[in-house]
């Protein structure tokens, strides 16, 4: 019977009882869902750097590239260079270069990789730019990534929602940017409780009236696109833009409050996914999605819905912050030595907060060694004062 304390909200330290058990990895690939799922991945910090966190990331590759292959064996695609990245948050666009190039030849060594790189236009400094800057800032990116071998998702950009001053400026944009895409894109509307800048993207803060301008977008430029992830944390809004996107365009999941149900899916239709909570859960996702294509709907949920829990916390308001979440639950699973993050985004949360993530875990079986999980738990609380 393993053991711990943990702090509780009413500042009291009780012991906890761990009773997970623990998902095996089982080695898969993408042929065995009937979904496509990418992970967004998280970077490794390197904490031996000599540094300034705050300034300058430094960036721990072989640890890095290793979870991506874990990824990969899992069966589950690679979304590179996203927001679960740090991306725009600690991690430049000089970085996200590096990161992407090396994804990429390490996703060639392999015949399964399924890998798309973010493009963006998060190298303009300030946000005062013309519609024209804007397109050449992500042609920059489109053409980096193309010019690697790599498929694209086509980031929002905080320079176009500071600068637009209507929904046809949204239009006109992405159509350029879109009109020089070698092959089909993912669009990613990423709401502004993931990043407060993106408030009002496609020219409106009433989602619905900005979502008629997404579609309008959509449809025009549809021979040039693969699918839309939208991260509004809404399923209704979600199914709602499902059930009107032009024929051929996928609808990728973003929202990491209702993903289970929204993968099954209804009778209309269901979601692919692109989720940085399948960095945290890698394991139960991919064993979620392989019931779900032999049918198994019932164990498909008996999987992936205790997860959801832990993805509403470590999701929680403020949302931007989920990053730290995601890599905590990385190093108690020994996927990497540290918990030290870019940026020092390791203190953006608190340390009730962590103590719930533990409990959450570990009902969601997804600590992958327990006794290890446990020891990694005590040592951080040690320095947090409950030991």
């Amino acid at each position: 019977m393993t053991q711990l304390k943990l702090p509780k909200n009413d500042r009291s330290i009780k012991t906890y009882t761990l009773s997970g058990t623990p998902i095996p990895l089982e080695q898969r690939s993408a042929a065995d869902f009937n979904r496509i799922a990418y992970a967004a991945a998280h970077v490794v910090a390197d904490p031996f750097a000599d540094n300034d966190p705050w300034l300058t990331p430094a960036i721990d590759w072989e640890a890095t590239l290793r979870f991506r292959h874990r990824l990969w064996d899992l069966g589950l695609g690679v979304a590179e260079a996203m927001d679960t990245a740090q991306r725009g948050m600690g991690l430049g666009w000089p970085q996200a270069q590096e990161l992407i190039s090396r994804a990429l030849k390490e996703a060639a060594t392999r015949k399964d990789a399924l890998i798309a790189c973010g493009v963006g236009t998060d190298h303009l400094v300030g946000t005062d730019y013309s519609l024209h800057q804007i397109v050449e800032a992500y042609q920059e990116q489109l053409d980096f990534v193309q010019g690697e071998g790599g498929r694209v998702i086509l980031m929002a950009s905080r320079a176009l929602a500071a600068s637009a001053t209507s929904p046809d400026d949204y239009l006109e944009t992405y159509a350029h940017v879109l009109s020089n895409a070698k092959d089909k894109v993912i669009i990613h509307w990423l709401g502004e409780m993931f990043d407060p800048a993106l408030e009002g993207y496609w020219g409106s803060k009433d989602h619905m009236a900005a979502m008629d301008t997404c579609l309008e977008m959509l449809a025009a430029n549809a021979d040039k696109i693969d699918g839309i992830k939208i991260s509004l944390l809404s399923k209704e809004k979600e199914i709602e833009m499902r059930r009107r996107l032009p024929a051929g365009v996928r609808m990728y999941t973003g929202d990491d409050f209702n993903y289970a149900e929204l993968i099954e899916g209804d009778e209309s239709g269901h979601s692919d996914a692109l989720l940085g909570i399948f960095d945290a859960i890698a394991p139960a996702a991919s064993k979620a999605l392989a019931c779900l294509k032999n049918g198994a709907n019932a164990e498909f949920h008996d999987v992936l819905e205790p997860t959801v829990a832990l993805s509403r916390h470590i999701f929680k308001a403020p949302t931007r912050f989920y990053k730290t979440g995601v890599v905590f639950l990385a190093y108690l699973n020994g996927l990497q030595d540290h918990f030290t993050m870019i940026g020092g985004q390791e203190s953006t949360r608190s340390t009730l907060h962590f103590a719930e993530l533990f409990r959450l875990a570990d009902k969601a079986n997804v600590l992958s060694d327990t006794d290890e999980a446990t020891r990694r738990m005590k040592s951080f609380l040690t320095v947090r004062g409950v030991y």
